[in-house]
C-alpha cells in the first residue's frame, strides 16, 4: 500500500509542476519569455517525478503497467481540473464535471478491482 500511496503522490507532484511549467505563461511574462529553459529545468524534474510514480504502482501492481497509465491520466485530469479553477478562474461546467467523475471511477477501478 505504501508504494501505491508513493506513486500517486509522485504522480500528483508531477502533474502540479506540469502544469505550472505549460500553464505559468498565461500567469507569468518570465514564462513566456524563457520557454526553453523553463523545459530544460523543469522537464528534468517532472520526468523523475512521473518514472518514480511508474515504478512504485508498477511494483504494487506486480509489474503491470496499464493500471499506472489509468491513474497518472486520471490525477492529471483531476489535478488539471482544480489547479485550471483556481489560477485561471476557469470553472467547472457540467461536461469538465462528467469527466472528473470518470477518472475518478477509472482510478477506483484501478485501485479496488483486484
Amino acid at each position: 500500500m505504501r508504494g501505491l500511496l508513493a506513486g500517486i503522490l509522485f504522480y500528483t507532484l508531477g502533474q502540479i509542476l506540469t502544469w505550472f511549467q505549460t500553464n505559468g505563461q498565461f500567469m507569468w511574462p518570465m514564462f513566456r519569455k524563457n520557454q526553453i529553459l523553463i523545459s530544460v529545468i523543469g522537464g528534468t524534474i517532472i520526468s523523475y517525478m512521473f518514472i518514480s510514480a511508474t515504478r512504485y504502482i508498477a511494483e504494487y501492481n506486480n509489474g503491470l503497467v496499464w493500471p499506472g497509465r489509468f491513474i497518472g491520466f486520471s490525477v492529471g485530469m483531476v489535478v488539471f481540473a482544480i489547479m485550471t479553477s483556481w489560477f485561471l478562474g476557469e470553472g467547472i461546467n457540467a461536461k469538465t464535471l462528467i469527466s472528473l467523475l470518470l477518472s475518478v471511477a477509472l482510478i477506483s477501478v484501478q485501485l479496488f478491482w483486484k
